[in-house]
């Protein structure tokens, strides 16, 4: 089974730089994309082979989004946390409920597992944006690990943080900067304490250099100074039936490219 995942920074803009063309190559079962910047209907995608689409639209228009394309119609989907504001994790924080309205996150279940699509909300610059994004990552593993009670649980997305120093190529000059601040490392570690593996370091623990996304600035790209911010996670006990966990920096059309999973199914 082949899973792809990819923050396509506007799915307007990317068709119009090879999304078809990068799609079609990978002839994914499932296939993922976050930020796609639009509403359900401003787009009509046309897609070789048969799939079935699930889109999480943001209230605001332009803005965040996620979608999921699968050849496997699922059993359900959700496309919301619930969150409240007794999610709070700072006293006297308001408006907890508009990250659900934000389109961050489009979960489907099907026989054997469920499949969980997330664009985690940025801390932005100064970490100005830190106490709801922490709320939402305390709800979110909240949520895959409910998940995780009924069935096995693939998640996959732009989680917005590098988690070890060997996850960006200048981690000392971005140590406490956003995607790389001590809180979004701990609760990046939350959600691996709940029971789930970062696919890709799992089979690749000590490889270098290895980004999925870089910055327009400083030809960031052409020199490889990115981030790894894009992951496959999977529950501990699907960790037998990873086959392979790769990214594809030769993919163009955004500031990330996409990052693949192969699952053996017969060990579901």
């Amino acid at each position: 089974m082949k899973l792809i995942s990819w923050n396509v920074n506007g799915l307007r803009a990317n068709v119009k730089k090879g999304f078809y063309e990068i799609f079609d190559s990978f002839d994914a079962d499932i296939f993922a994309i976050q930020e796609t910047k639009l509403q359900t209907g401003q787009i009509e995608l046309e897609l070789a082979g048969t799939y079935y689409d699930y889109w999480s639209d943001a209230v605001k228009k332009g803005y965040s989004g996620t979608a999921v394309f699968t050849k496997v119609m699922p059993l359900s989907v959700q496309h919301h946390l619930g969150l409240e504001p007794s999610d709070a994790v700072v006293k006297g924080l308001q408006g907890v409920p508009e990250l659900d309205h934000e389109g961050r996150m489009c979960a489907l279940e099907f026989d054997k597992f469920y499949f969980v699509n997330c664009y985690t909300p940025n801390a932005q610059d100064g970490l100005a944006r830190i106490d709801l994004r922490l709320t939402w990552g305390a709800a979110f593993t909240r949520f895959v690990s409910d998940l995780d009670k009924h069935k096995p649980v693939v998640i996959c997305g732009d989680l917005n943080v590098a988690h070890n120093e060997i996850d960006l190529k200048n981690y000392k000059s971005n140590r406490g900067n956003a995607g790389f601040s001590d809180e979004e490392r701990l609760d990046f570690n939350q959600l691996l304490e709940a029971g789930f593996i970062d696919s890709f370091r799992y089979l690749n623990p000590d490889l270098s250099g290895a980004y999925s996304w870089w910055s327009f600035r400083g030809n960031a790209r052409a020199n490889n100074t990115g981030w790894r911010i894009d992951y496959f996670l999977v529950s501990d006990r699907l960790k037998d039936a990873i086959v392979s966990a790769s990214i594809y920096p030769e993919a163009l059309g955004s500031d990330h490219c996409p990052v693949g999973l192969e699952l053996n199914e017969a060990l579901l």
